[in-house]
């Protein structure tokens, strides 16, 4: 079944702050891998999971008309109170029950939330809600990251790595999708034409407050504050510190 993780509006104020957009090297990945199968120029396109629509904005920027769904109330509220583009809309839907005709749909993507959605039966909604010769953009970004700042980059990917560790032991089950780079979920893929990409590296820009507020952004970090909240908020500020 799927798993609701970022229902409370606490929690989708975080993620609207903090979470970043697709980076630009994913997103030329992404538009030349739609020029390259013609996709391009598509009518209707639906970011599924959109969470606050970091990623729905960044296709409203390229397609005709942008759809974001997410089951969350809370996350799509924040989607809609974000400055966007007037080519996107949002509506509060489970994945696996897209209100979509069949067939209508000429693009359809999900950025780090497809772990969380019950796979089976979203890939059989994906596979009826897209056109003939459709696409479908699955991406996530994985926990391998590192700190780069001066002459202190390697230490600060180690104080990152090492606060990442701690917060897994506190990770859904789902996360496992994640930390093995979303292999299981592309070989579900209903179709027959599909490419699976695992080298692609952004740079983003992030403050420390940024770095940690992502860290508290994460599903992670929410479980460990639902059940040691004051160790997790003494995690924060020690991270914030190091």
């Amino acid at each position: 079944m799927a798993t609701q993780m970022f229902e409370g509006r606490g929690h989708a104020a975080v993620y609207q702050k903090y979470r970043f957009a697709p980076g630009q090297e994913l997103q030329q990945t992404i538009l030349a891998y739609l020029q390259e199968k013609r996709v391009n120029p598509a009518e209707l396109v639906v970011d599924v999971g959109c969470g606050s629509g970091q990623g729905t904005r960044f296709l409203a920027e390229h397609f005709k008309k942008v759809v974001g769904t997410d089951i969350s109330e809370a996350q799509i509220q924040e989607a809609r109170d974000a400055p966007s583009m007037p080519n996107v809309s949002y509506l509060v839907c489970p994945a696996e029950e897209l209100p979509f005709e069949d067939a209508s749909v000429d693009l359809l993507t999900s950025f780090t939330a497809a772990h969380w959605f019950d796979i089976e039966k979203f890939m059989r909604e994906a596979n009826r809600v897209i056109k003939p010769g459709g696409c479908m953009v699955i991406s996530t970004y994985t926990t391998d990251m590192s700190l780069q700042y001066g002459n202190c980059s390697e230490k600060l990917t180690k104080a990152f790595r090492e606060s990442w560790d701690l917060l897994l032991k506190y990770s859904h089950n789902r996360v496992k999708h994640v930390l093995e780079d979303y292999k299981e979920i592309f070989e579900a893929l209903p179709f027959p034409d599909k490419k699976r990409i695992t080298d692609i590296f952004d740079k983003i820009p992030m403050t420390v407050a940024g770095v940690v507020g992502y860290l508290e952004s994460a599903s992670p970090y929410q479980s460990f504050m639902r059940t040691e909240p004051e160790a997790a908020k003494s995690f924060l500020t020690h991270t914030e510190k190091r």
